[in-house]
């Protein structure tokens, strides 16, 4: 009986993350593996279940064309404000009676706030810091909130998210807010001042140099991404995107932002209230796409067609540590799990994301085949092809409601943009969809990629679709 009951203690105490892990092990001729959860052998927690990272909250702008689109006279700080100003006040389900939801406003204390990182990629630094520190203001946060940008081009919203999380895991503060933020109409892509003539004795510094459309002119090139390919992709994109937004799939992840549109023949302004991205063609066809002509190469295969749309938006995330969410009562959307930014030959940028996946998955210790969905940033049809053939991804579970060449790429929101979209669609799928991964190609050549986890896929035993302990008698108790 005694040693029954010693075996119970064992098992308890791997199976209760708040014990003291290996308490009575030196006693116990019974040892137990870690609890395995998902689909990989290799996936579990090292961490106190309470300690994770989590999501409890993610929206953005709709995205809208540079110069052309709804936000064309649109301050930078007047799209930011709003998705900032959700984030403190949103809905989650209460229960008041067995049989009916209400739904009840949840206000957050925006002083609680230990943190504000903003992704954000083509003002000038000094510039958008003050426009950012000015839209926390406008959208309510007090004057002991701090604020700061981040700046790793394409992927500077998505490592916006990754430095809250980070900090948070450090225990800098419990809470805090990742954010992205660009307006390419104010902002246009260009070079300032004039170039170090080092670099030309540097071919890959010279590389980093490379308008991005030659980028994906070379990988078309390099990897045999043809132009028919290219188009297709593009016009899948359109289609998926066209079909989200008839669906009211986007809903829950885009803030109307109230704003103005300006007649440029005679100057008279329109009050307006966005919520819907404007790129998106639901007519696009492969035999329309086929007549443009290349852009960056006469003889290329790289067109406005198949690239991502110049954009302006924004988008914002508000993480936490699970135990102050549980305590307030907020829904978990999802778990941050890990994050991996990598280097790769700059001349073929666009192949980031094949590069930066592996190592992130592997991080979570999980395999590819374990993901549900991606959403892989289309800077380029060229790029996003090849990224997805290498790794062996099913088309059905990438982007499945369209991606930049459709929704836009607002370079600095995108990485909060494609979180909020991720979430809210593993949301909707329930059960059957776990883990999602997010990634994008970076200019100068990088990509950089993340692992999340749906928020309510497991409970305190760490426990999903599957759980396996491999109970063993150690060589005392033979």
């Amino acid at each position: 009986m005694e040693k029954a009951i010693n075996r119970q203690k064992v098992l308890l105490h791997h199976l209760n993350p708040s014990s003291s892990i290996h308490a009575n092990e030196s006693s116990s001729s019974l040892s137990v593996s870690a609890c395995l959860a998902g689909d990989s052998a290799a996936y579990h927690r090292t961490s106190a279940f309470g300690d994770d990272v989590v999501i409890v909250a993610a929206f953005r702008t709709a995205l809208c064309k540079s110069k052309r689109g709804s936000f064309k006279d649109t301050y930078a700080d007047d799209l930011l404000a709003p998705v900032l100003k959700n984030l403190s006040s949103f809905s989650r389900p209460n229960m008041y009676h067995e049989h009916q939801a209400v739904i009840e406003k949840t206000n957050l204390n925006p002083s609680e706030v230990g943190d504000i990182v903003v992704g954000t990629v083509l003002a000038p630094g000094s510039q958008r810091a003050s426009e950012c520190r000015m839209a926390a203001f406008y959208a309510g946060f007090p004057e002991t909130v701090p604020i700061r940008t981040v700046n790793r081009q394409c992927s500077s919203g998505l490592q916006a998210v990754a430095d809250v999380a980070a900090a948070i895991k450090a225990g800098f503060y419990d809470i805090g807010i990742g954010a992205g933020l660009e307006s390419m109409t104010a902002n246009p892509m260009a070079w300032e001042g004039s170039v170090n003539p080092k670099a030309k004795l540097f071919e890959q510094a010279q590389n980093c140099l490379l308008p991005m459309g030659i980028t994906s002119e070379n990988v078309a090139h390099r990897f045999g991404v043809s132009r028919t390919t290219q188009d297709q992709a593009a016009v899948e994109s359109h289609r998926r995107a066209a079909a989200a937004t008839a669906a009211g799939r986007f809903k829950d992840e885009i803030v109307p932002v109230s704003t103005k549109i300006v007649d440029p023949k005679t100057g008279e302004e329109k009050s307006v209230t966005i919520s819907v991205d404007d790129g998106i063609r639901p007519n696009a066809s492969l035999a329309d796409l086929g007549k443009l002509k290349p852009v960056f190469k006469r003889d290329g295969t790289t067109t406005a067609g198949n690239s991502s749309q110049v954009s302006d938006g924004a988008g914002a995330v508000l993480l936490m540590k699970r135990s102050i969410a549980l305590k307030k009562g907020l829904p978990i959307l999802g778990v941050f799990r890990t994050f991996a930014a990598v280097g790769v030959d700059p001349a073929v940028m666009g192949i980031g994301p094949a590069a930066a996946i592996p190592p992130a998955v592997k991080a979570a210790g999980l395999e590819l085949n374990d993901i549900d969905l991606f959403e892989i940033n289309e800077a380029f049809a060229s790029q996003f092809v090849y990224c997805r053939n290498k790794l062996g991804l099913d088309p059905e579970k990438i982007n499945v409601n369209g991606g930049a060449m459709a929704i836009g790429h607002p370079l600095g929101a995108t990485g909060a943009r494609c979180v909020a979209t991720l979430l809210h669609e593993m949301k909707r799928r329930g059960k059957d969809c776990r883990f999602g991964v997010i990634s994008m190609c970076i200019g100068t050549g990088m990509g950089a990629a993340a692992v999340f986890e749906r928020g309510d896929s497991v409970d305190e035993l760490r426990n999903a679709r599957k759980v396996e302990a491999n109970l063993f008698l150690s060589k005392d108790a033979k």
